[in-house]
């Protein structure tokens, strides 16, 4: 029962807890046709919303009218399942092309995704998710990169992987080897644009410069000296900056822990060591490649420590806390020589002793955080 007299919602008031209490545990007989069942007062929506949702159930249940029993529909032939969603097809389509523009593809992967999140299939939406984006479900190539050398994995060995992992899942979870090598020219030497002012003595202005040949503009012999080596190199410069590249963050973080405004262009100082040492034998297992010594040599640099000038002091913004670990040393350039060779190894090193020598006398520009630093 309920009062008909006319009022305004905020002039009614909730009964006290007790009175709504008693009121809840009534007895009500359900009205519904063959049910007949008592509940409590309380409980009476919720089980006449049960009705509600069988009711809705039978409008839609499929009435076998005898014969062979209804395959589910993914059982079905391809034909089979066409025929049986053929109605449901068209007020897709209608709904697409009133609403989403005629973008079918759109309304039922967007219904599909629903369906799996509401099961909290959230991992399969995910990669759906991904693949509608375009993006693949796969891993990126530099995280593909980062596993290939982690696990010390050659180029043969880690295709050999890819070609198992998609054979076997049908899916292709890492990347092929050029999309690797694709990411590998944005974190080796040569990617990124800089400027030297003034400009190093005999060395090109060019800076998109990768690897080279350690032996170009040599003499096959040198002093009637054959240089029977094979060795790759890094331009010094083009090293250097790649190395400060890949401490970009470090090197903000840097002036904010010395707050100092991150806009500042410098001059910054950086301090670098150098170190050459012998890899030890490399010799071929199944030797076919041209004979050259079986020592390797390697020559890298570390960055030590940046600092910046401001004002009349310098501010150090950088230090490099593990100055002997690989992580942190950059190769400049990889030779099969003995280290006690001193004549192929001054022959080869000499042109990066050059570079070096040169840029002591330029300051180079490099942008840095959107900025142009010296």
């Amino acid at each position: 029962p309920s009062c008909w007299y006319p009022c305004f919602p905020t002039d009614l008031v909730t009964p006290v807890k007790s009175f709504l209490n008693i009121l809840d545990n009534l007895s009500i007989r359900c009205p519904v046709k063959e049910c007949d069942e008592e509940i409590s007062h309380g409980k009476y929506g919720q089980h006449l919303s049960g009705h509600k949702e069988m009711k809705e159930g039978e409008l839609y249940s499929y009435i076998n009218k005898g014969g062979r029993p209804r395959q589910h529909l993914l059982s079905l032939t391809r034909r089979a399942q066409k025929h049986r969603l053929r109605e449901l097809k068209r007020q897709v389509k209608a709904f697409a092309e009133k609403e989403e523009g005629g973008d079918i593809k759109a309304v039922c992967m967007t219904l599909f995704l629903l369906a799996l999140r509401a099961k909290n299939e959230h991992k399969q939406a995910d990669e759906l998710e991904a693949i509608m984006q375009g993006r693949g479900s796969g891993l990126h190539p530099a995280v593909c990169l980062a596993i290939r050398i982690n696990t010390f994995l050659s180029c043969s060995q880690y295709h050999k992987m890819y070609r198992t992992v998609k054979a076997v899942t049908g899916r292709q979870v890492f990347q092929p080897l050029h999309a690797l090598r694709t990411a590998e020219k944005a974190l080796l030497p040569g990617y990124h644009p800089f400027e030297w002012k003034p400009p190093l003595k005999n060395v090109s202005t060019n800076t998109e410069v990768g690897i080279i040949d350690g032996l170009s503009g040599l003499p096959l012999s040198i002093d009637d000296y054959p240089v029977d080596t094979i060795a790759k190199r890094f331009r010094y410069d083009a090293a250097l900056v790649c190395a400060l590249k890949d401490m970009e963050e470090e090197i903000l973080e840097g002036m904010k822990e010395k707050n100092l405004d991150d806009y500042l262009n410098g001059p910054f100082t950086v301090v670098v060591k150098e170190s050459c040492d012998g890899m030890g034998d490399v010799s071929e297992k199944h030797g076919s490649g041209p004979a050259v010594p079986e020592k390797a040599v390697r020559f890298s640099f570390t960055v030590m420590n940046i600092s910046i000038a401001h004002g009349n002091e310098s501010k150090r913004i950088f230090e490099e806390v593990k100055p002997n670990s690989e992580l942190c040393c950059k190769p400049l350039c990889l030779m099969l020589a003995d280290e006690s060779d001193h004549e192929t190894l001054t022959a080869i090193l000499s042109p990066l002793i050059a570079e070096r020598e040169a840029m002591k006398n330029s300051e180079l520009l490099l942008e840095m955080g959107g900025i142009l630093r010296t």
